[in-house]
């Protein structure tokens, strides 16, 4: 009797044998099947780079005049990623760029080139009035502006302020004074006024684990595109040509 239950048993052995083989084919299968899109990605990014894809060889950025670039401020500390992918802009054409991480990383950074550095033309070129406070500087034929979370956060309390001061200082007073009906164009004249209004990107590209702006001005991308290009350690050469070019072939059916 002892004997004969190891007998017994072969068939569910082979039985829990054959499962685990299936299990672990499905499991390889689904893996593969995950992997590969990152392969094709990843090819596709090299022969964009080795510039065997004759139609990623000539970019036509007319459209993009200026382009943001958020990056998550634990990545935003690796300046020699940023650098290089300042100088890659630069050679593809780019020339007014926004760099922005919510905790300011970046705008420290660069706060010494900023603060020997101005370009006149980059507001003529982007329809910013003077009284816009620009923390940007030059760099390569760029001109580069500094954003961060504090900015977003000052300016509009600086707008509501502003709006507040010029409600109460109105014309009416006493019971003939109107409740308070602000519009979207009341608040774009009044970030404006305080130096807080800037242009609108065009593009935005959003570098770290996040698929979102982490905070960069909302009013700044009522029609900005916005790509998630990964974590910036991972950033490639050709990604950014394929997002440059994939927004040169985008049709928008709405303006500015």
């Amino acid at each position: 009797m002892n004997q004969a239950s190891p007998h017994m048993s072969r068939p569910s052995i082979i039985l829990k044998l054959i499962l685990g083989l299936l299990w672990g084919i499905i499991h390889l299968a689904i893996s593969l099947f995950n992997l590969w899109p990152f392969l094709i990605y990843n090819l596709e990014c090299y022969l964009i780079s080795s510039g065997l894809l004759r139609k990623y060889r000539y970019l036509h950025l007319d459209r993009l005049k200026f382009l943001a670039i958020v990056v998550d401020s634990k990545e935003a500390k690796n300046t020699v990623k940023i650098r290089q992918l300042l100088c890659w802009l630069s050679t593809m054409g780019v020339k007014y760029i926004c760099l922005y991480d919510i905790e300011g990383v970046l705008k420290k950074s660069f706060e010494p080139a900023m603060k020997g550095s101005s370009d006149g033309k980059a507001g003529e070129y982007l329809d910013i009035g003077e009284s816009i406070n620009y923390s940007h500087f030059n760099h390569k034929d760029m001109a580069i502006e500094c954003l961060s979370g504090s900015d977003g956060k000052e300016g509009i309390a600086k707008a509501a302020n502003l709006l507040c001061s010029t409600y109460l200082n109105g014309d009416t007073h006493g019971n003939g004074k109107r409740e308070p009906t602000f519009t979207e164009a009341d608040m774009a004249s009044a970030l404006k006024a305080v130096g807080c209004g800037g242009p609108e990107p065009d593009l935005l590209l959003m570098y770290g684990p996040a698929r979102c702006h982490l905070g960069f001005p909302a009013w700044r991308l009522r029609y900005t595109e916005i790509m998630h290009m990964g974590p910036l350690k991972s950033m490639k050469y050709g990604a950014i040509v394929k997002a440059l070019y994939n927004f040169s072939k985008k049709y928008q059916n709405y303006g500015k």
